[in-house]
């Protein structure tokens, strides 16, 4: 009993110092505006998630920026494989949140179908995501998101949302081996939200620059 209590508290310690050093770099770095120790970082927060933010909550650190310096972070190392993918073979989730409040938009199976109704962007921006050869959803929820990737099998996704959507969805994707890219949108919220289609396109055309 006594060797397993010595070894919880190592297995404790070593988690709290791993969750110390993941702060300390991570914050370093958003300063700096460089990634120090990229492989690490990602790792240490992946592993000891819950620590992390106790101690960005402990010290009054805003763990908001920290998450969306891990989308960053998750960018960057993913950027080489998925400009390497066929833009056949990805796929655009777009949330419904960025639709205008009077979208006449139809709920099928596959999301919601656009009616290019010119209330809001997305039309226009589909049609230019399509162009490229991208699959493109309005999703809902997540529910189809999982049912599209599990039917069409993209090799790599785009995710755009909040920062608690996109950090869930590029855990997920992480998960079932699909390279995945994370696009923030402006604002929070369900209905009439904002993005920045720049940031989306500036990752959307990765690798397809020629085109």
């Amino acid at each position: 009993m006594i060797t397993i209590g010595e070894l919880t508290l190592v297995l404790l310690a070593g988690s709290f110092l791993t969750a110390i050093f993941v702060v300390t770099v991570s914050f370093y770095s958003i300063k700096r505006g460089h990634f120090y120790f990229p492989r690490l970082v990602k790792s240490g927060l992946v592993m000891s998630e819950g620590m992390v933010k106790g101690i960005c909550n402990f010290f009054s650190l805003d763990d908001k920026e920290l998450t969306a310096f891990f989308i960053r972070l998750h960018n960057t190392m993913n950027s080489k494989a998925f400009s390497k993918i066929e833009s056949s073979k990805r796929a655009v989730f777009l949330p419904q949140c960025l639709r205008n409040s009077q979208c006449p938009a139809n709920l099928t199976p596959e999301g919601l179908q656009c009616r290019r109704c010119g209330r809001c962007e997305i039309g226009q921006n589909i049609d230019r995501l399509e162009n490229l050869g991208y699959n493109v959803w309005i999703a809902p929820g997540s529910t189809l998101i999982k049912r599209m990737v599990i039917k069409y099998k993209p090799e790599a996704v785009i995710g755009i949302g909040c920062l608690v959507e996109v950090k869930e969805g590029l855990d997920l994707l992480d998960k079932i081996n699909i390279v995945g890219m994370g696009v923030l949108t402006m604002k929070d919220g369900c209905v009439e939200t904002a993005l920045n289609w720049n940031d989306l396109f500036e990752v959307a055309l990765l690798g397809l620059e020629d085109k």
